[in-house]
């Protein structure tokens, strides 16, 4: 009888044909390519068999270890669970502990791969107790970082960062740099999941630190990530600087897909400074290049299965002709409902994919004009800020120039009340001297010089902190008065008329206050008022 597995590899190859050609997609499968993947797991059948022949269970182990691996890369998950769990009931009996932790390993990766987090959380549990039972430090390590990116996938951060710090000083004990430099950028992950971006930080740098010059797809990804985390920090040039690094370094291994996170977290950056037609270019740069990697992806699937089943076919061929007197009707019929169940869920599968990835194109777009909506409206706000200021600044001025008017008018009426109150034979010369009297005490009140100064500290908030700091000695409040109207830019007409003293004192006063300043003998006193 025909096993029903190498059917279905034969079937899934048809069905990626038939959805690639309907794309307008052409996969030649006889391309240098292709046939080095057709070599590549051949000759790990062949391997397979020999070990077979040769009785020893443990070589067997390892090659389905090694078919499963291939199996892994090629996202043929399945199939890799298949071969591991074959390799593992081997080790089983062989108890052969080193094996049996990487195995357990690569059983729970491939679940992870398929957000499986709870059987991707047994079989690392299940590695490091055993990994302890032996007392390997690497397997320990291994097992405990696996086990944190599991936590975090869940959401579970508090879980996840005890795990890979415990896998963190296990890796510091062996010198291991490869295993510190992962760590630390499992650790800064976590971080940036809790919007904890400092820490994010430091963590990604250290584990650039052990990456950098490397040229490896670790580094790139580390750039990537600490591209990632200026942006979050809003570090924009940072942001584009890493980034731009991981770009180039991509291109230069050829890391496609580190290439289109560059592209895409490229895109963000320049859309966050406001750039939208970089941004524009390199999301356009992005969307073309996750399309060719899919393509690629659904090609070397194409491929593996193609090869897997090629391969099986002719092994079925053997068993086929060993049972043919056993197949029956029944059982056939029976295949064919299950062929056509499994076409019916991969088209519906595919009609999914299609329609999230439409969906995630719409959200992109939706979450760009937001963006620009948002920065139009931080532009108006500040528009509004400056002109709200131009009116504080000119109502200042204004004030003051009432002050002066004021004081003026009321030193003049004093005057004239005094020179009245000199005179003889004025019935009124007592009541006209309280009058003056009065008015000298109102010009020597400070509630105006209050309100001024409120106004004026709403305008520049840090100027009398700012003058008292930089001067070389105690300024008194009559000195930080004259800085303030100094500030606004007035003459010392105006300010002696505000000071309610001559022109001679203000000058007088000016040199008093420059000399406690550090101010260049060639510098205006107003300039320096200015700048501070």
């Amino acid at each position: 009888m025909l096993n029903n597995h190498y059917i279905l590899c034969g079937f899934l190859t048809v069905c990626i044909l038939f959805f690639n050609n309907a794309n307008g997609q052409s996969i030649d499968l006889n391309t240098p390519f292709y046939k080095e993947t057709d070599s590549i797991l051949l000759n790990y059948k062949k391997e397979l068999e020999l070990a077979k022949k040769k009785d020893s269970n443990h070589l067997i182990a390892e090659k389905r270890q090694q078919l499963g691996h291939f199996y892994y890369d090629s996202g043929l998950y399945t199939e890799a669970i298949n071969q591991y769990n074959k390799s593992l009931e081997l080790i089983n009996s062989l108890k052969v502990g080193s094996l049996h932790i990487l195995l357990n390993n690569d059983i729970g990766r491939v679940y992870l791969s398929m957000n499986n987090y709870s059987s991707a959380e047994t079989f690392f549990k299940d590695a490091l107790q055993i990994s302890k039972k032996l007392n390997l430090l690497k397997g320990q390590a291994d097992s405990q970082g696996l086990l944190g990116a599991t936590y975090e996938k869940k959401g579970e951060y508090l879980k996840a960062l005890e795990y890979q710090r415990k896998s963190l000083s296990l890796f510091e004990i062996l010198k291991d740099s490869t295993g510190i430099a992962l760590i630390n950028e499992n650790i800064g992950s976590i971080y940036e999941d809790l919007i904890q971006y400092d820490k994010a930080h430091n963590y990604f740098i250290k584990a650039y630190r052990y990456l950098k010059d490397t040229k490896t797809h670790a580094e790139i990804n580390v750039l990537n990530n600490l591209g990632d985390v200026y942006r979050k920090k809003g570090e924009y040039d940072e942001s584009i600087l890493y980034t731009k690094k991981a770009l180039e370094l991509a291109i230069i291994i050829n890391d496609d897909n580190e290439l289109e996170s560059a592209y895409k977290d490229m895109s963000k950056a320049y859309a966050l400074v406001g750039n939208y037609e970089k941004a524009f270019e390199f999301l356009k740069k992005s969307e073309r290049l996750k399309e060719e990697i899919l393509n690629n992806q659904n090609a070397y699937q194409l491929n593996a299965l193609q090869t897997a089943y090629d391969s099986n076919k002719k092994e079925a061929q053997i068993r086929l002709l060993e049972e043919k007197n056993k197949v029956n009707q029944a059982n056939q019929k029976v295949l064919i409902v299950i062929l056509i169940s499994i076409l019916s869920i991969i088209l519906i599968l595919l009609r999914y994919f299609n329609k999230k990835r439409k969906a995630n194109l719409k959200l992109q777009d939706y979450k760009q004009r937001t963006l620009k909506a948002e920065l139009d409206k931080k532009e108006i706000e500040e528009k509004n800020l400056q002109r709200d200021n131009q009116l504080k600044t000119a109502s200042l001025s204004k004030y003051s120039l009432h002050l002066s008017q004021k004081n003026k008018i009321l030193s003049d009426i004093s005057t004239t009340l005094k020179n009245i109150a000199t005179r003889k034979n004025i019935d009124y010369n007592s009541k006209l001297k309280e009058l003056a009297k009065e008015i000298d005490f109102n010009l020597q009140q400070e509630s105006e010089w209050v309100e001024f100064k409120n106004l004026f500290e709403d305008i520049h908030p840090d100027f009398i902190k700012k003058l008292s700091s930089v001067s070389v000695d105690h300024l008194s409040p009559a000195e930080l008065k004259l800085g303030m109207l100094l500030r606004l830019n007035l003459s010392s007409k105006k300010i002696a008329s505000v000071l309610r003293v001559t022109p001679d004192s203000v000058r007088v006063a000016r040199y008093r206050l420059r000399k406690k300043l550090p101010i260049d003998q060639k510098k205006e006193l107003v300039s320096f008022m200015l700048e501070l």
